[in-house]
């Protein structure tokens, strides 16, 4: 008897010891969570980011031939409403030609509004051709006059240093108004 009071004890202690190791593992899971979990929401992107991540502009108001600058995520952004003979322009363009080749049809989800980011892509000027009197290049789109890079009027590098045309954003237009980012 003393051997089966024995042996019923040890299976007794075996199922406690697996109960507590049990229970310590799932207290020590739940202690890791507890302190990993602020850290990793930590890297969360902040509300002043995330309100930077995207910026929706009303393009009623523009009119034909008018050029506005917008800021998404800290860069200009330019918004250009092409005349008839900006868009024939850019579309009379032999591609093949180009240094980075890229017809107007990629680059603007409607003929008449071109959105590029506006930021030279050779040592990350502003080009100019914005604003009314500025210089636009010898192509009619924008000039950055540090180096001499010239873009079209689809923001496609044609002369200069800049070995990359002018980059376009995502975007999405509807109702008027595009929403960038």
């Amino acid at each position: 008897m003393a051997d089966g009071a024995h042996t019923a004890g040890a299976e007794d202690g075996e199922t406690r010891r697996d109960f507590l190791l049990l229970t310590t593992v799932a207290m020590g899971a739940v202690g890791v969570g507890s302190i990993a979990w602020p850290i990793i929401d930590s890297m969360n992107p902040s509300a002043d980011v995330l309100a930077l991540a995207s910026t929706e502009v009303d393009l009623s108001p523009m009119s034909e031939g008018q050029r506005i600058t917008v800021t998404w995520r800290g860069n200009p952004v330019f918004i250009d409403y092409r005349t008839d003979e900006q868009i024939e322009e850019a579309l009379n363009v032999d591609v093949a030609e180009l240094r980075d080749p890229e017809p107007d049809g990629l680059r603007a989800q409607d003929p008449k509004w071109l959105i590029v980011i506006g930021v030279c892509t050779h040592l990350g000027c502003v080009p100019l051709g914005q604003k009314a009197g500025e210089p636009r290049g010898e192509y009619g789109g924008w000039f950055c006059p540090c180096h001499g890079s010239h873009y079209d009027t689809s923001g496609r590098i044609r002369k200069g240093p800049a070995p990359l045309n002018l980059p376009v954003p995502p975007y999405e237009m509807s109702d008027g108004k595009v929403l960038i980012g």
